[in-house]
C-alpha cells in the first residue's frame, strides 16, 4: 500500500535479505574487511556472530558476489541440527557429491571432489551455533585436507552469540587454533540507524516523501538496538501507518506509537524496553511489577532468614546433645 502512496519502485523494507540493498555501516564493514582478510589466507575458518537479524545473511552474500566463479566453488549448508555423519553427507552434496554409502565413502567422495576441481572451495556453514561439537569435529577434519601442501577447504561459520561460548570449549581446542579470523556483528549507531533507513529508501525511488522527523531516528533506534532485521520490520509498520493516514511526514509519536503497537502484537514489552534503553510502556504498570518483585525478594529475605535461625538452634542443640552424652 505504501508503496502506492509514496511513489515506491518496490518495497524498501522486506525481511528477506537482499544484497542490492547492502548499506556498509562501519560494523559490517569490517566484518566484511575479516572475510576478505580470511580469504586471503588460503586456509582455516572465519567466524562471524550476530544477533538474529543483524545481517549476517546479507554480508555473506555479498561476500560471495565479489567471488569469481571461475576461481571459487562455493557451497553452503543451512541446515546444522544433525549428526557428525550426516553432517559430511550435507558437505558432499553442497559440493555436487553423490552422499550414498558409508561415511568412509561419503568422505572419499569429498577428498576426490575437493583435489579434482582447479578452484578454491568454500564451505559456508549458516546457524552453527546448532552444531555439535562432533559436527564441528568433522568440519576441522575436512580442513586438514591438502595437496601439495596447500589446504583445498576454507569454512566460514555464521552464527548467533552462542557460537563463540560454544568455540571456547577446551574440547575444541584444535578448532580454535584453525580459526584465523573472528567477528561480533553489533547494531548499528543512532546516526547509522537514519543513514541506513534513509539509503533503503533511496533504493526503491525515494526523494523525501513522506519526510521524517529527525527525533523519528531516535526512536527507531531505541526500539530496535540498531539491529537490520529489527529496523526493516519497524519501518514497514511506521510506512503502513503513514500510508493509511496519507501522512506526508512521518513524526517521532508516530513512530513510537507503531514501536509500541508492532511489540503488543508480537508480546514484547518491559523487558525489551528495559533492554534498549526505552521510557517504560506505562509507569503504572512497571511500578506495579517492580513493587512484586520488592515483594517477592522480601519474602525470600525472610524464608532465608528463618532456615538460618532454624539452623542456629539445631547447631545449637547438637552441640549440648553432645556435651550431655560427654
Amino acid at each position: 500500500m505504501h508503496i502506492d502512496v509514496y511513489g515506491f519502485r518496490e518495497h524498501p523494507f522486506l525481511m528477506t535479505p537482499d544484497a542490492r540493498l547492502f548499506f556498509p555501516s562501519s560494523v559490517h564493514s569490517r566484518a566484511h574487511a575479516h572475510l576478505m582478510y580470511g580469504l586471503a589466507q588460503c586456509e582455516g575458518f572465519v567466524v562471524v556472530t550476530g544477533e538474529v537479524g543483524a545481517g549476517k545473511t546479507t554480508l555473506v552474500e555479498r561476500f560471495c558476489a565479489a567471488l569469481d566463479p571461475a576461481q571459487f566453488v562455493v557451497a553452503r549448508i543451512m541446515t546444522t541440527q544433525v549428526a557428525g555423519d550426516d553432517l559430511l553427507r550435507l558437505v558432499a552434496d553442497a559440493f555436487g557429491v553423490t552422499a550414498e554409502g558409508d561415511k568412509a565413502t561419503v568422505l572419499r567422495g569429498i577428498m576426490a571432489a575437493l583435489r579434482r576441481a582447479e578452484k578454491r572451495h568454500i564451505l559456508i556453514v549458516d546457524e552453527a551455533q546448532a552444531l555439535t561439537h562432533a559436527g564441528l569435529e568433522e568440519l576441522r577434519m575436512l580442513s586438514n585436507i591438502t595437496d601439495g601442501g596447500r589446504a583445498l577447504l576454507q569454512t566460514i561459520l555464521l552464527g548467533q552469540p552462542e557460537l563463540r561460548r560454544i568455540i571456547a570449549s577446551p574440547d575444541l581446542d584444535q578448532l580454535r587454533q584453525r580459526i584465523l579470523a573472528s567477528f561480533h556483528l553489533g547494531g548499528l549507531s543512532r546516526d547509522e540507524v537514519k543513514s541506513y533507513i534513509e539509503h533503503r529508501l533511496r533504493a526503491v525511488g525515494w526523494t523525501g516523501h513522506p519526510s521524517w522527523d529527525d527525533r523519528a531516528f531516535d526512536v527507531v533506534h531505541r526500539f530496535t538496538g540498531g539491529i537490520p532485521r529489527r529496523i526493516n520490520r519497524l519501518c514497514s509498520r511506521v510506512l503502513l501507518a503513514g500510508a493509511l493516514e496519507q501522512a506526508p511526514h512521518l513524526s517521532a509519536e508516530l513512530v513510537e506509537g507503531t514501536a509500541l503497537e508492532l511489540e503488543e502484537d508480537l508480546g514484547g514489552g518491559a523487558l525489551r524496553d528495559i533492554a534498549y534503553g526505552s521510557a517504560p510502556r506505562h509507569s503504572a504498570e512497571l511500578e506495579a511489577r517492580l513493587d512484586a518483585l520488592a515483594e517477592r525478594i522480601d519474602n525470600v529475605e525472610r524464608t532465608l532468614a528463618r532456615r538460618e535461625r532454624a539452623f542456629n538452634r539445631l547447631v545449637e542443640f547438637l552441640a549440648e546433645l553432645s556435651g550431655t552424652r560427654r
